[in-house]
């Protein structure tokens, strides 16, 4: 399950925001979107976990919890057929 990750602090790393996910299972990929013109983070991410069961944990436990002085929002990322958007 890829689950969206939303305002996080633009210092948080990849590093971090993985470890934050394996303490409630395994992720098998986690990506920030970094602005290629300044090459920071643009406050959001992604995080892929295979289990079903342990990505739904994870969202309901991490959903609006504090990460370095942020309140992350937590929720299953839509694809882009979901959205209608190509």
């Amino acid at each position: 399950m890829k689950l969206l990750i939303r305002n996080l602090a633009r210092t948080t790393t990849e590093i971090e925001l993985r470890a934050i996910f394996e303490a409630h299972g395994t992720v098998q990929s986690c990506t920030l979107v970094i602005d290629n013109e300044t090459g920071s983070s643009k406050g959001f991410g992604f995080v892929e976990m295979p289990k079903q069961g342990e990505a739904k944990a994870a969202m309901n436990i991490l959903n609006g919890t504090d990460v370095a002085g942020h309140k992350i929002r937590v929720k299953k990322a839509e694809s882009k057929q979901d959205t209608g958007k190509t």
